[in-house]
């Protein structure tokens, strides 16, 4: 998928590039810094020296050496002063620059780490927020694969009233022993009685959506046509890229994963019947007895439909991730 959120140590990240959050030296430090420099080897340190240092918001290039990757790109954050001092702006030229510096470069594939959000003193939430729109600005006009590597669960925040809200409706809404056939026929047809008639299906995606011969693909390409928007607008937003997109479209009959089928829904804003509906065309149901499912309900009746942010939470809650 084009933006993944992975834990995993970044100097064993094997990619086209790896973001290192420097000092402005470029000389190492601690943190992810010093871990890069250690990885790489002293030949790092020895061209670093060569670049006269970089300011604040900028980034600069070198090349990987020891590490499993071609180039690093040395970045250095914004120091967290309150707030009020640039460092949401400086913070996303962080982003722009490195992202740029990939493209520049050839680069397909680049991991980013949470950038000031370690000693520098960036809330962990707020820079998880600057990180995801940002790279996903990026994406929705570029092709290439970024991961957003976190060591582990105390570098990964989310914002604490979207958790509560999201653990709230959980602890409402899950159910722990798997439903059978029976329970989740009859929650279903509790599920529609309760939709009003304004929440009902728009002229034309009740006809489209219960045609039994339309299969995954035929269904995802007449709903984009429906939305009159580009192709790639879609997928783009779906968090697709475009060789598994053109895989999608060219045989009627591909069988996505869960995810793909659910981030396209999401893509296209449909709401949680069309959702079921479209979904089961691939052969899946949403189902309480799954936090996943749980969790993309939430959304959906939020109308909520950012796949970034999604993601961003069912990482939290350790789920799966919405994409390829």
């Amino acid at each position: 998928m084009p933006l993944e959120i992975v834990r995993n140590d970044i100097t064993k990240m094997a990619v086209d590039a790896i973001v290192n959050a420097a000092k402005e030296s470029l000389l190492g430090g601690g943190g992810v810094d010093g871990c890069i420099h250690r990885a790489a080897g002293p030949e790092l340190l020895a061209e670093c020296r060569t670049l006269g240092g970089c300011e604040t918001g900028d980034a600069k290039i070198t090349k990987a050496y020891r590490l499993p990757c071609k180039y690093v790109i040395h970045t250095v954050g914004p120091v967290w002063q309150g707030g009020d001092h640039g460092e949401r702006e400086l913070l996303v030229s962080c982003y722009q620059t490195s992202l740029a510096l990939a493209k520049a470069h050839g680069c397909e594939t680049v991991a980013f780490p949470l950038i000031s959000s370690g000693i520098y003193g960036y809330p962990k939430d707020q820079a998880l927020r600057v990180a995801v729109d940002t790279i996903g600005a990026f994406l929705m006009e570029n092709d290439m694969t970024v991961y957003l590597v976190i060591f582990d669960r105390a570098a990964y925040r989310i914002s604490g009233k979207l958790f509560s809200d999201i653990a709230e409706y959980i602890d409402d809404h899950y159910v722990e022993t798997h439903t059978d056939a029976l329970r989740e026929r009859l929650y279903r047809l509790e599920t529609e009685a309760r939709v009003p008639a304004s929440a009902a299906a728009p002229v034309g995606l009740d006809h489209l959506l219960t045609h039994l011969d339309a299969g995954f693909s035929e269904t995802l390409l007449k709903l984009i046509d429906r939305t009159g928007k580009k192709d790639a607008e879609i997928y783009k937003k779906a968090n697709i890229d475009r060789k598994l997109f053109s895989k999608i479209r060219n045989n009627p009959g591909y069988k996505p994963s869960k995810t793909t089928a659910i981030a396209f829904a999401i893509a296209l804003e449909l709401d949680l019947q069309e959702t079921k509906d479209f979904i089961a065309r691939a052969g899946f149901a949403l189902s309480r007895s799954s936090k996943f499912d749980v969790i993309i309900e939430y959304f959906i009746r939020q109308k909520k439909y950012d796949v970034f942010e999604i993601n961003e939470v069912l990482f939290a809650f350790d789920q799966s991730l919405l994409g390829a």
